[in-house]
């Protein structure tokens, strides 16, 4: 399961599209965290299809972070596997695209901070490591210094793979993936100069129908004009920037989505499900979502020939149905 961290500016409206996305819920007692489902209509199909006692939805969990861009805040947004950035584009005097700038000189200048102590403190210590290992640590450090003191992002700075995984203890801000929304006023356009794949959301909006029931809800945010809701573009969105896939897995008992990254392998993709059944990996039987459902059925996709017998090299794909055999 994926964290990923709401931030912006004050009055933004990050509060309000949390309760949008979220429909008021929580997680362990903590009102600014919420897990949630990830909407995915294949997992209902396939349940009836293969007659599944319940169907299990994938999840992520969406915070709330408290402080926005306060010390509290960015130690709290280092531990987000990614962030969703919501600027305020509602109101006569609305600015998201210098809001969107505001925000990310604040990250780029906590990463500054951050890595200048890293820094600091790695001159210190490379006096008793051996020369080798203590200059790669530098060279990193060194070069993103460099680039964020240019007010360049980390992963705008062209960074080497090696230095990327010197710095992935500091849990830079800028190397996080984002996702940008804007949250618009009600039958509002989206702003220009906002960056390709930026989300309009009324956030009020969806917020006021978090307590209905979903049909209600749908039905009115389509009468607003509103086709899609918030949840699953975000989530989408998120799973874009954090490069992930979907695979299923079904059966009498039950029907489940699992999130792997892409280009996994099927031992990868296994051990998502249990560690054992990646420690023993045979071998996956593998059928698309799309050629179960035309043969009517996993058994039917067997008699029909579309199963696939696969390896460990082979990489999963989205919308893949597995099946792991394994032996521990």
């Amino acid at each position: 399961m994926k964290d990923i961290g709401l931030v912006g500016a004050p009055y933004a409206g990050k509060s309000t599209l949390f309760t949008a996305l979220t429909r008021a819920g929580a997680a362990g007692g903590r009102s600014n965290q919420a897990v949630v489902p990830v909407p995915d209509s294949r997992l209902g199909v396939l349940g009836r299809v293969e007659g599944s006692a319940r169907i299990v939805a994938a999840q992520v969990r969406f915070v709330d972070v408290p402080g926005g861009t306060s010390a509290q805040g960015l130690a709290a947004l280092r531990g987000m596997d990614a962030l969703c950035l919501v600027l305020r584009a509602f109101g006569p005097d609305a600015e998201p695209a210098a809001e969107l700038s505001s925000v990310t000189t604040d990250l780029v200048l906590a990463d500054l901070v951050n890595v200048e102590s890293a820094l600091a403190g790695a001159q210190k210590r490379a006096k008793g490591r051996a020369p080798a290992e203590a200059a790669k640590t530098l060279h990193a450090l060194e070069r993103a210094l460099e680039a964020l003191s240019d007010e360049t992002m980390l992963r705008d700075a062209d960074l080497e793979e090696e230095e990327l995984l010197e710095l992935r203890s500091l849990a830079p801000l800028t190397l996080k993936p984002w996702v940008v929304v804007a949250n618009m006023q009600e039958g509002g356009t989206l702003p220009g100069a906002l960056p390709a794949g930026t989300l309009g959301i009324s956030a009020a909006l969806e917020a006021e129908t978090a307590s209905m029931p979903r049909g209600e809800a749908d039905s009115l945010l389509e009468a607003f004009g509103v086709a899609e809701p918030g949840l699953p573009r975000v989530v989408a969105a998120g799973y874009r920037a954090l490069d992930l896939i979907t695979f299923l897995t079904t059966g009498t008992d039950e029907t489940r989505a699992w999130e792997v990254r892409s280009g996994a392998s099927a031992p990868e993709a296994a051990g998502v499900i249990h560690s054992d059944l990646q420690r023993g990996f045979i071998r996956a039987e593998v059928v698309s979502y799309d050629d179960l459902i035309a043969a009517g059925g996993w058994d039917a996709a067997r008699a029909k020939g579309r199963l696939r017998v696969e390896g460990r090299e082979y990489v999963v794909r989205e919308g893949d149905v597995l099946h792991v055999r394994f032996a521990v």
